[in-house]
């Protein structure tokens, strides 16, 4: 990957953290995205520099499509190209489908769904010969369970997305796929659940444990290599054996 110029939303820290990690680690430059971890964000782009790679930090709402026009315009001002992008930033809810409000099906639809088409959108127009776009969905769009009916739900769209672009964007040697993680140990994880629940996920794998980011990290990778060119158009549930489709 070196020489290559890899753009991830949401990678001041967690699992998006670990993405630029690992991409810089294969040669890439990379572009941090955060929304208000400026700290975090300038640790990151740090140990980034320490591998001898360039960083470019970018702040911004990605609600706002200009906001998204402008970090690519960025991007390619610096860059001078833009080679992976990993739609990563997302946001979760866990509530009944009768006590969902307005606000919060408005606000993860806007995150989980709208975001990535219009960074696609972007990377449609500008992403270079042989590009990768890496959407980061959810292992929930292969299961039936209640009370993740929005976030699902949100994160649904991904999938018809990505098969769109594959098919537009394949003649120029791009590929796009969605990942699709079971549940992984973070933050982003532990926010909803109880110990309960926690248990019951865990249980759901074939090893008895939740996922950890060392376990998506090289599917990723992979993903984002020259070598999975022919994977292309998919929907890639890495869980443990959580569930399978």
């Amino acid at each position: 990957m070196v020489g290559k110029v890899a753009f991830i939303t949401g990678s001041a820290k967690n699992m998006g953290k670990a993405f630029a990690l690992a991409l810089a680690r294969r040669g890439a430059d990379i572009v941090i995205h955060h929304r208000k971890d400026v700290s975090e964000a300038s640790k990151t782009a740090a140990e980034i520099q320490s591998l001898g790679r360039r960083t470019l930090i970018v702040q911004g709402e990605l609600t706002s499509v200009s906001v998204i026009e402008q970090i690519f315009a960025q991007i390619l001002s610096t860059f001078g190209r833009i080679d992976i992008v990993i739609n990563n930033a997302g946001v979760v809810l866990k509530k009944p489908m009768a006590d969902i409000s307005e606000q919060e099906y408005d606000t993860l639809f806007a995150i989980n769904a709208k975001v990535p088409f219009f960074i696609m959108k972007e990377c449609a127009k500008h992403m270079a010969v042989n590009g990768r776009v890496i959407n980061i969905g959810t292992t929930l769009l292969a299961i039936t369970t209640g009370e993740y009916s929005a976030y699902a739900g949100s994160k649904a769209p991904l999938e018809d997305f990505t098969r769109a672009l594959a098919k537009e964007a394949g003649a120029r040697g791009i590929t796009v796929n969605t990942i699709a993680p079971g549940p992984i140990d973070t933050p982003f994880f532990y926010g909803q659940e109880t110990k309960e629940s926690t248990a019951l996920f865990a249980s759901l794998s074939v090893a008895n444990r939740l996922g950890n980011v060392k376990d998506i990290v090289p599917v990723v990778e992979f993903i984002a290599s020259p070598e999975a060119q022919w994977i292309t158009a998919q929907t890639l549930f890495v869980n443990g054996g959580v569930t399978s489709r």
